[in-house]
């Protein structure tokens, strides 16, 4: 008996390791030379598969696996996209507060001439969202006629 106060069999037991289903109990040595290493850890590199052994056996038994293809430069694109995205809202969020701040602190001639400029800045920043979005057209032309090809 143990401390629960039922038997040592399986089914009573809180503590341990839960035995696993199918014990793997064969082990089988594999030796590359230098070609043919390098061959397998590209491979093995694309697979995006955790152990080396399990992407063997994969391949072995002809299970599929799939292959990972990162574009660095369109992980670049996607995170300086965002980081602008970011720095537009706080831009936006900074715009309500100057407008708000006017309003508030200066005579209606002095507001209307610092919103008047205000009002430039505006527009070059409206004139530069409208070129980052004719980037991203062609960048995401250029990826389609990429993976066209492909």
């Amino acid at each position: 008996m143990n401390r629960n106060g039922k038997g040592n069999g399986a089914e009573g037991s809180k503590w341990g390791r839960h035995p696993k289903e199918s014990r793997k109990s064969h082990c089988v040595m594999v030796r590359f030379d230098n070609e043919e290493w390098l061959k397998f850890l590209s491979m093995y590199e694309k697979s995006g598969v955790y152990a080396r052994a399990v992407f063997l056996k994969a391949h072995f038994f002809r299970q599929p696996f799939r292959v990972l293809v990162t574009d660095r430069t369109l992980l670049d694109y996607c995170t300086k996209l965002s980081a602008f995205h970011a720095q537009y809202r706080m831009v936006g969020n900074n715009y309500n507060q100057v407008v708000r701040e006017l309003r508030c602190h200066f005579s209606e001639k002095k507001a209307m001439a610092l919103l008047y400029r205000l009002e430039k800045c505006t527009g070059e920043l409206a004139a530069l969202t409208q070129q980052v979005m004719e980037l991203s057209r062609e960048f995401r032309q250029k990826l389609s006629e990429k993976e066209e090809k492909s």
